[in-house]
């Protein structure tokens, strides 16, 4: 971390009471700490070292960077360091008005901005030789406002998705400290797929069977061609989609089997045969493809009404959670949160974002669900939850609501909320108890009976574990009430589980 300039703030309170006012970097604001708790979405420390007198605050990263954190829930990066940001507030007094200016704007405009908020500020205070001394003081360089634009400008493209604020209360994430322009998602989680496309297209055919063989590259390379279409493609993929056929009924091999059969040749009828005879469920997806003796025009009409109805060539079209899957599988985990949590936020403010486009009457909770099954395959079980409890709200049915609780049960157990957890899973028993659901579902002869069951056994372990004896046997006793109402296989099935929860249960009473 370089931080020469803020240990001398520290150490000399004149030079700290010129940064606090005017330059609003006020060092003793930082023990009153944020007006939350906040963290990065990558899980990195971060220290108030100052604030400003709008309630912002001012953070240390752990790489050494600066992120700024407004009272009214933005957030973003302003410096690669200490001194860099402390150099932006001084040589930009007015930053906050600057960061929306890019390199890209210009001089001439750089310039005008900066002068006409520096005019507005002399206006009311001195700035010009409280900025001189203090430059001289740490030890600053004299830049112009229009490098000083440039670095908050790369400072600021850095926010995401690693330094994206989150806020332990509520749980959404600040939005951006700017409006500037940013890649869409699916360009950094394409990228590697594009530059494995090209290489194959140059003809590597080491490059050929590397990818083959590697599950994740080869998905990005299909989709890749998906987008960026040539000639060409439909030889080259022909090996690739043989390979993806081992991984089952994906997305992508129906997508492989498109790209091939666009191209109208018969000969790659009896690959595509093939592919669809892999295992049953190949079977089903693929079922439709035209006969061996089938015409060219044939497979190219039947691919073309495949792509027309799944895919398509503009990845801006293409679904969120393609992108965050496949950012996931490639281990770029911050950047598939981010960009889940931010949905998930903008569906907690408008519902509306939820409605089925054929009937704007009706709400669809499953992309919720969605993002909490995504989430939760991230390791962040707490977003997960989040998501899950909208989920759970929006249920119309008993036995919906009572499945919707059961998986916000679990979640609730694994995030430590044990008696929230308690409480859904009372929920659950009474919306299994319900009259008229029992009517239309006879819970105790599907699986359903089984996994509530064990919910109930794992939260009585869960609470032994946490040394809580007595809510523990309830929730024992209630399971084992619930097992003996369970068919013969049923019960069998949850045995292992309810036998050793008994045992913790037992050492702690």
């Amino acid at each position: 971390m370089t931080d020469h300039a803020l240990r001398l703030l520290r150490q000399d309170r004149r030079l700290a009471a010129l940064a606090a006012f005017p330059f609003g970097f006020d060092l003793d604001r930082a023990a009153q700490g944020h007006v939350e708790p906040v963290r990065t979405a990558s899980g990195d420390p971060l220290e108030a070292v100052a604030g400003d007198d709008s309630g912002g605050t001012y953070f240390a990263c752990a790489d050494g960077s600066m992120l700024y954190a407004s009272s009214e829930g933005t957030a973003g990066l302003i410096g690669s360091s200490v001194d860099e940001a402390l150099e932006i507030l001084i040589g930009l007094p007015g930053w906050r008005d600057c960061v929306d200016l890019s390199p890209r704007d210009g001089e001439e405009r750089i310039l005008g901005r900066v002068a006409e908020i520096e005019d507005g500020i002399r206006a009311s205070h001195g700035i010009d030789d409280e900025r001189a001394e203090l430059r001289a003081a740490l030890g600053l360089p004299e830049r112009s406002p229009v490098e000083l634009v440039g670095l908050l400008h790369a400072a600021l493209m850095r926010t995401e998705p690693d330094f994206v604020l989150i806020g332990d209360d509520e749980q959404g994430a600040y939005d951006l400290l700017d409006d500037l322009p940013r890649p869409p998602l699916w360009e950094p989680v394409l990228a590697r797929g594009r530059a494995d496309l090209a290489l194959l297209r140059d003809g590597a055919q080491d490059a050929l069977a590397a990818v083959a063989a590697d599950p994740v590259r080869r998905r990005l390379v299909l989709r890749a061609a998906q987008f960026d279409r040539a000639e060409g493609d439909p030889l080259l993929l022909r090996p690739l989609l043989r390979a993806e056929a081992e991984a089952s009924m994906t997305d992508e091999l129906r997508l492989a089997a498109a790209l091939v059969g666009l191209r109208g040749d018969p000969g790659d009828l009896p690959l595509l045969h093939e592919v669809r005879e892999t295992d049953f469920d190949t079977h089903c997806g693929l079922s439709d493809i035209p006969a061996l003796d089938a015409e060219g025009s044939e497979l190219r009409a039947w691919a073309r009404e495949m792509d027309e109805a799944f895919f398509g060539t503009d990845p801006a079209d293409e679904s969120l959670f393609t992108w965050t899957e496949l950012a996931r599988d490639q281990g770029l985990t911050t950047l598939a949160r981010v960009a889940l949590i931010r949905r998930l936020d903008a569906i907690e403010l408008d519902q509306s974002l939820l409605r089925w486009p054929g009937d704007p009457t009706r709400l669809d909770p499953s992309p919720l669900r969605v993002i909490a099954a995504q989430l939760e395959r991230l390791g962040d079980l707490v977003q997960a939850l989040r998501a899950q409890r909208q989920y759970t709200a929006l249920q119309d049915t008993a036995r919906d609501r009572a499945w919707a609780r059961l998986d916000q049960a679990a979640l609730e157990r694994r995030t430590g909320r044990l008696g929230r957890a308690a409480r859904s899973l009372a929920s659950v028993r009474d919306a299994l108890g319900d009259a008229e659901n029992a009517s239309a579902w006879n819970w105790r002869l599907v699986n359903v009976g089984l996994f509530v069951a064990r919910e109930h056994y794992a939260l009585s372990g869960a609470l032994a574990d946490a040394g809580r004896p007595e809510e523990a046997r309830v929730l024992l006793a209630l399971a084992e009430e619930m097992r003996g109402g369970l068919s013969e296989a049923g019960a069998r099935g949850v045995r292992e589980l309810a036998e050793a929860t008994a045992g913790r249960v037992r050492a702690i009473s």
